[in-house]
C-alpha cells in the first residue's frame, strides 16, 4: 500500500493536510490559497475551517475582506503529529 493511502486510512487527508498546510505556510494564508494548495473546493475548505476553529485549532482574523488563517497553539501541535506520522508512514 502506497504510504498516501495508509495515512488516509488513520485521517481523513483533506482536513489532515489543511492543518499541515497552516503549518509549513511561509507567508500569509486564506481559506482560498489553502483550497487550492490542498486540492480541495473553496467552500469544502470553509466547511472544514469552521469546525476547526469550534475545536478551537485555527483563528480567523479579518483584513478588510479578506480572512487571515492562524493555528492556534493546540492546532500546531496536532499538526506537529500529523506531519511527525505523515514522514514516518
Amino acid at each position: 500500500m502506497e504510504n498516501k493511502e495508509i495515512f488516509s486510512v488513520f485521517f481523513r487527508e483533506k482536513p489532515a493536510m489543511m492543518l499541515v498546510e497552516l503549518k509549513n505556510a511561509k507567508s500569509t494564508i486564506y481559506a482560498s490559497s489553502l483550497a487550492k494548495s490542498v486540492d480541495c473546493t473553496y467552500s469544502h475548505v470553509v466547511k472544514i475551517l469552521q469546525e476547526m476553529e469550534k475545536a478551537g485549532l485555527v483563528n480567523f482574523e479579518k483584513q478588510g475582506r479578506l480572512k487571515l488563517l492562524t493555528l492556534t497553539k493546540s492546532g500546531s501541535e496536532i499538526a506537529d503529529h500529523i506531519d511527525g506520522i505523515r514522514v514516518k508512514l
